[in-house]
């Protein structure tokens, strides 16, 4: 080793140390998107209310409750805040410096580096010395008045301070986790993707609904008349069409050739207006999609006896007039639309839902833009994920009643607890780099993952769809939970868990699936705080069950606080009325003393890399 590179493997070592005595980074858990584009980005944007709480700190003596607000707002929208504002010289540079405060603030905890990285090439140098001020009050005064004032004079204050605000969303939240179920019942999700896909450093844990959007790209007919389905049921039909540019006019056609006026049929929770021949198309497709899905899914369930879904089949136990259906007694049928179910051969594909199924696959496998959304989603998606102690995954861990984990058999090998989610990700990334194979194991678990027992996502003995369409006894409707969702209440039960994983039982487990009815009496917080849930129901079709707008998390150097959010109407009027979304926020863990970089998973790395270069220098 020469001298030169024995000097820089020093350098880094020193920097390597320092950086390990920075505070904790924040981390932001959101989970059950579903298609919420709007609400989650306000949530992004205002860092779930962590640039408010940063504005109240540095201007509490200086600035009135309502020009506070007016500054967290043109930090969370500069693009049309901005565009309003009329401001003479010095309220622009008056402006800029609260910004700049505010972004120096954010930013503080962060190495020069990183920070350097982040800054907009634009405005790189200029922001870089107005962040790192040290001596603003005595030499550099007129130097930092000269860049304000050339700011000013050149008409670029607008976009400075824009630039600034984008900058200091960017440094409030270093980390966001996303657990599950982006897809579905919301307008938007491909919007939210979008966005994911250009933040700086996340991570996913996969959800049911993920789940049967990438299936119906891995070729899993059963996923693809899910997804069609659903789609049809919430009213989203436009995202197929419009922003996936599936075509539905064949099966429109042959909705409409079969199936009639069947009221429990038309969308629920539209959360877009619909015209009367949207509704219509909505109510045919998917009566369509019910029956297709039904016949699909028999197919898996027949040809994969160890998923032991048999009582799943129920077509043939429909009765030849269509009126009644024998399970363990008679029960008359509601709303039946039986058209294209042969009572002798009820499982078998008509040549005509045959030819539309195949062809809305070919369809989608051919979207660029869904592929593109679904391979990110892949990349970064897993089925859990383990971070700084705590582990993340969506739905549940398959358990018995004494808190065993469930063994289930797949090809010939049995899987439980973290190996069973180890399975269904390798099942997962093995379909989706062959999709055009339709028939494996790997693509039947996707959709298995979606409604099966053994399935970590689902986390109920069985889906009964098919109940709650054709049958009007509700005891029929009855889904019953995993044992996991009582035994999550215990904290010894929640350390085992975690121990399993290879994690201290300090850490903590964080969920999401399930909206929490606060109306009901229901919190997000187990065990003692020792487990998380963090769907409080972000989806407007669940909020008026729910009573809130959804729970997101924050982790910082200082603990752990859950922040409860208001309903969100729509971004217009957020910014018309100044109306922020974060009611409540609660402190779940508070740490005696502030944690650091060197006690997190990044912090390990840090080490092993400088142990690495100290043993070279030996």
């Amino acid at each position: 080793m020469t001298e030169a590179d024995r000097l820089e493997s020093l350098t880094e070592i020193i920097n390597l140390a320092a950086i390990q005595q920075l505070p904790k980074a924040t981390e932001h858990f959101v989970s059950d998107l579903h298609g919420e584009y709007e609400a989650f980005d306000h949530i992004l944007r205002n860092g779930s209310g962590s640039i408010r709480e940063k504005i109240v700190t540095l201007f509490v003596d200086s600035l009135s409750a309502a020009e506070q607000t007016e500054l967290c707002f043109l930090i969370y929208y500069p693009e049309e805040l901005l565009m309003e504002k009329h401001l003479d010289a010095q309220d622009w540079q008056t402006l800029m410096e609260q910004l700049v405060a505010v972004a120096r603030y954010t930013s503080s905890k962060y190495t020069r580096s990183k920070v350097r990285k982040a800054l907009p090439p634009a405005f790189a140098y200029i922001l870089e010395e107005l962040l790192y001020q040290y001596d603003a009050d005595f030499n550099k005064e007129a130097y930092y008045n000269a860049i304000f004032e050339q700011i000013i004079a050149l008409d670029t204050a607008p976009l400075f301070c824009k630039e600034l605000a984008f900058l200091i969303q960017r440094f409030v939240v270093d980390h966001l986790h996303v657990l599950g179920d982006i897809y579905d019942r919301g307008p938007a999700p491909d919007k939210i993707i979008d966005r994911l896909m250009a933040f700086p450093s996340l991570d996913i844990q996969l959800g049911n609904h993920d789940i049967l959007w990438i299936g119906s790209f891995c070729g899993s007919l059963p996923c693809l008349a899910n997804v069609l389905r659903i789609a049809a049921r919430y009213g989203n039909l436009h995202l197929l069409q419009d922003s996936y540019a599936i075509d539905l006019s064949r099966a429109v056609a042959f909705s409409r050739k079969y199936y009639t006026e069947n009221q429990a049929f038309y969308p629920r929770h539209a959360v877009d207006a619909l015209s009367a021949e949207q509704k219509e198309e909505a109510m045919l497709l998917q009566q369509a999609f019910a029956i297709i899905q039904f016949k699909l899914e028999a197919a898996v369930i027949q040809r994969r006896p160890e998923f032991a879904m048999d009582d799943r089949l129920l077509l043939h136990l429909v009765d030849a007039d269509r009126q009644t259906l024998h399970i363990d007694k008679e029960y008359p049928l509601i709303n039946a639309c039986f058209h294209t179910v042969d009572p002798n051969d009820p499982y078998r594909l008509t040549k005509e839902e045959e030819m539309i199924i195949n062809d809305l696959m070919a369809q989608c496998q051919a979207s660029i833009r869904l592929k593109q959304h679904l391979q990110f989603l892949t990349e970064k998606g897993t089925l859990f994920h383990q971070s700084n102690g705590n582990l993340l995954f969506h739905g549940c861990m398959p358990c018995q009643e004494n808190g065993d984990f469930m063994a289930f058999i797949f090809g010939g090998t049995s899987y439980q607890g973290k190996e069973l989610m180890l399975f269904f990700q390798d099942c997962l990334t093995a379909s989706f780099a062959a999709p055009h194979i339709q028939d494996d194991l790997a693509t039947d678990m996707i959709w298995y993952l979606w409604c099966g027992e053994g399935s970590s996502l689902f986390g109920k003995k069985a889906m009964k769809t098919f109940e709650r369409y054709f049958i009007a006894d509700p005891m029929t409707h009855r889904e019953q939970k995993n044992a996991y969702y009582t035994l999550r209440e215990e904290e010894d039960f929640c350390c085992r868990l975690l121990e399993a994983f290879g994690l201290p039982a300090t850490g903590h487990i964080i969920n999401g699936h399930t909206p929490v009815k606060v109306r009901k009496g229901e919190t997000p917080i187990k065990a003692n705080g020792k487990l998380l849930v963090i769907d409080g129901g972000l989806s407007r079709s669940y909020q008026s069950v729910t009573g809130i707008a959804g729970y997101t998390l924050l982790s910082n150097s200082f603990g752990m606080t859950l922040a409860a959010h208001q309903s969100f109407t729509n971004r217009k009027k957020a910014i018309d009325a100044r109306i922020d979304i974060v009611s409540h926020k609660r402190l779940v863990v508070r740490q005696s003393e502030r944690i650091l970089v060197a006690q997190t998973d990044i912090g390990a790395r840090l080490q092993k890399e400088s142990s690495a270069l100290i043993d070279q220098i030996k």
